[in-house]
């Protein structure tokens, strides 16, 4: 005779109430929740005034997020550093879902990278708007099934890449054979012209009219050469870096010079200068060397 096999019914939902028992245990509080997230933004943005900390400290360290500027130009000054801090080597991100689109996942066990997004706009107390910012998470391509293709090396005519470069300058640009010294490259903003050294290379051409071309842009006619002379060289160098040109002779061992006693916010903001002028150089270089195709631009809806 077969068992009596009535007990499996309580037993199952015995096991279901226990089940929801145990989902109810931590019911959802909203405050809770806010406070957690609050506290991730906090560890965020104490990571970024860490990171920035560190790299105007150390000329390699700062040199890597020059390099990082160059390859990651897309990224906000704050999320270059937090990618520097947890994924130096990263190449390409997107989040999760991003990833599955391009029928890619990410691979057991990857830690994702903290960046920050834009959220809801706020009013201040003071009646100006403000923008909240939430924790992302995204993952490089090094972290996903993704193919990796090796870019190929971009052999530019060097005439192209100079042309494009100059097309930068707010300023006529003239050669001459009579500067001083060693120097290569001269902006001089009272007749408000770059002077280039006769016979250089294409190399030394395109990093010292960077440097030249960065001092004008940054000039606002208050300011002297001295003050905008770290972050030009800064911008000379992330500009050079993008285009394949040799940074090896850059020299930053004057770091501690430019920024002891600075606060976070102030080595921010030195930082944010710096990208902010060498994202602008580096976006109108890429329009300049790689202009849309007729068919592109024909159909391309008008602003």
């Amino acid at each position: 005779m077969a068992n009596n096999l009535d007990d499996i019914f309580s037993a199952k939902t015995a096991e279901k109430q226990s089940k929801a028992s145990s989902s109810h245990s931590k019911p959802y509080n909203k405050d809770s929740w806010a406070e957690d997230k609050q506290l991730e933004r906090e560890q965020v943005y104490k990571l970024i005034d860490d990171t920035a900390e560190q790299v105007v400290s150390d000329e390699q360290r700062f040199k890597e997020f020059l390099d990082a500027s160059a390859r990651l130009n897309l990224y906000s000054t704050g999320n270059t550093l937090l990618i520097l801090a947890q994924k130096p080597s990263a190449i390409r991100l997107a989040d999760f879902e991003k990833w599955k689109e391009e029928g890619a996942y990410v691979n057991k066990g990857e830690k994702g990278i903290n960046i920050l997004e834009p959220g809801e706009e706020y009013t201040r107390d003071d009646g100006t708007v403000g923008t909240s910012y939430n924790v992302k998470k995204v993952f490089d391509i090094t972290q996903t099934s993704a193919e990796q293709k090796t870019q190929p090396a971009v052999n530019r005519d060097e005439r192209i890449l100079l042309k494009a470069l100059m097309a930068l300058s707010p300023v006529p640009i003239s050669t001459s054979d009579s500067l001083n010294g060693n120097t290569q490259s001269l902006y001089k903003p009272q007749e408000k012209v770059i002077l280039v050294q006769k016979g250089m290379n294409a190399q030394n051409i395109f990093r010292a009219l960077s440097l030249e071309i960065a001092h004008a842009r940054m000039d606002n006619g208050e300011n002297t050469r001295n003050d905008y002379a770290f972050c030009a060289y800064a911008v000379s160098y992330i500009v050079s870096k993008r285009n394949g040109i040799d940074v090896s002779g850059y020299n930053f061992s004057n770091l501690s010079e430019r920024f002891s006693g600075l606060e976070p916010k102030d080595i921010r903001d030195d930082l944010s200068f710096v990208r902010s002028v060498s994202d602008e150089m580096i976006r109108d270089m890429d329009k300049s060397l790689n202009p849309p195709h007729k068919s592109q631009s024909k159909n391309s809806p008008s602003r």
